[in-house]
């Protein structure tokens, strides 16, 4: 299996757009919704981004390093916005995002 050596960086990819989907989700949801819309936005590109480089590293491509390290970058930029806020799904988030981050170093 070519993608065997990704195996902890696709776990912690789909972890961490499980994270994202849920904090987007319920930031939604938070009284102060309005004031979460960059939580939100990189949430949703973080989550994007995290399957995206699960799939290409699962498929063994030839880009997963370079897609890796993009990951990395965009984790870290959504773990520095999300730890700004005390609600627990965004800390849980940021957590989840820095795993990642990481993860899709070690890998690129």
């Amino acid at each position: 299996m070519p993608h065997s050596r990704y195996l902890a960086c696709i776990e912690a990819c789909y972890a961490c757009a499980a994270a994202c989907d849920h904090c987007a989700a319920s930031c939604l949801n938070e009284s102060h919704v309005a004031h979460m819309v960059d939580c939100i936005r990189i949430d949703l590109d973080c989550a994007a981004l995290c399957r995206l480089a699960a799939q290409i590293m699962s498929r063994g491509s030839e880009f997963a390093a370079q897609l890796c390290k993009l990951c990395a970058d965009v984790c870290e930029r959504c773990a520095a916005i999300c730890a700004q806020y005390d609600d627990e799904h965004c800390q849980q988030c940021a957590r989840a995002c820095r795993q990642c981050a990481e993860e899709c170093r070690r890998m690129s």
